[in-house]
């Protein structure tokens, strides 16, 4: 109680600090973004704090009742308000674990198939389809960063990045191996395959936080290749930037400006160096993490997509659902959802221990 005090009282100051004059833009956003940040905990605690005055009221009434439908109203209305006032209490513990920094921001996803061949080039096709419909239904802004279709309608890696509040904080469960099990368009006996897809989500890092020396780096541009009418092989602006001290390389071709593949080149870029850096971080409590669903291990399978059956299965809860065709059209929220109550039950878990 004392420490939720602490935190009403600290709301309250920053309020106050928000409607007062002075201060400089610097100042006042870092305020506001705290201020945002504690707004739906301080409401959860003033609710809280009625719930338990209502059921203070009633018992303080109770105790003086002597007509008996009066005495079961006031006795009702206690325990309704001490129910609520539970509730409450564990939507507050929800609010107060400790938050992933990175969960708000935008996110870079990489996909690419796996076992399979052409049936595994076609399923990531479905699934960068899927995060497109997702991000739609979500009000999130999507641009495309590079792709290597197939012949059949493929590809063999699709690159976009997705704009938008709370963007990791949902997409990041999607890190890891996916699954499909499915009769492909070029079997002819009608036999039902496997092939596996790997998707990465990497969390979009800015400049700030991640620091490239540019003498670490070498850039060469190209013709793109694919669709883009004359365009196509007349001009070279498609740009490739390789990282000398990792070896890592980034291409980007979807438009037409050399400088605008470059800007999207070098944020894939440094997302990836980013994820590089937090995932050598967490190396040493690589036991911790794999208690965790959003661990990101792109090595763990993580889902199963049944067309036959209609159904996907989430591995790491157990969860199957039998809605296969609005899943795919970015339907996502049913698994998504239950997979960000799993991880806040663990780490309720690990909070109370």
């Amino acid at each position: 109680m004392d420490k939720l005090e602490q935190i009403a009282a600290h709301y309250e100051e920053l309020e106050a600090r928000l409607s007062a004059p002075g201060g400089g833009p610097a100042q006042i956003a870092d305020l506001m973004k705290e201020y945002t940040s504690l707004t739906p905990l301080y409401r959860k605690i003033k609710e809280r704090d009625g719930a338990l005055m209502e059921e203070a009221e009633a018992r303080e009434m109770l105790e003086g009742e002597k007509d008996p439908e009066m005495r079961s109203f006031f006795s009702h209305a206690a325990a309704e308000a001490a129910e609520r006032a539970e509730t409450l209490r564990e939507e507050i513990r929800v609010l107060m674990l400790p938050r992933d920094p990175r969960d708000e921001k935008n996110v870079i996803m990489e996909i690419r198939g796996g076992a399979g061949g052409e049936e595994a080039a076609l399923f990531a096709g479905s699934l960068g389809r899927m995060y497109r419909m997702y991000a739609e239904k979500m009000g999130w802004k999507l641009e495309m960063v590079s792709q290597s279709p197939t012949e059949l309608g493929g590809y063999k890696e699709l690159s976009f990045m997705i704009e938008g509040k709370g963007a990791y904080s949902r997409l990041k469960f999607e890190s890891g191996v996916h699954r499909v099990q499915r009769v492909p368009e070029t079997e002819a006996q009608g036999r039902v395959h496997t092939s596996t897809v790997t998707v990465a989500v990497l969390p979009q890092a800015d400049e700030v936080e991640m620091e490239i020396d540019p003498g670490d780096l070498r850039i060469d541009t190209f013709r793109s290749s694919g669709a883009g009418g004359q365009h196509i092989n007349k001009t070279e602006s498609a740009i490739r930037i390789t990282h000398i001290p990792t070896g890592m390389v980034v291409e980007c071709q979807d438009e037409r400006s050399q400088y605008k593949n470059k800007d999207k080149a070098m944020r894939v870029l440094r997302a990836r160096l980013y994820d590089m850096k937090v995932q050598e971080q967490q190396g040493a409590i690589a036991a911790e993490r794999k208690s965790q669903v959003g661990t990101g291990d792109r090595s763990e399978r993580i889902r199963t997509y049944n067309f036959p059956q209609g159904r996907v299965t989430d591995h790491r809860i157990g969860m199957t659902i039998y809605k296969i065709d609005s899943f795919m059209d970015g339907d996502m929220d049913e698994i998504l959802d239950a997979l960000i109550a799993d991880e806040q039950a663990k780490l309720l878990a690990a909070s109370s221990q």
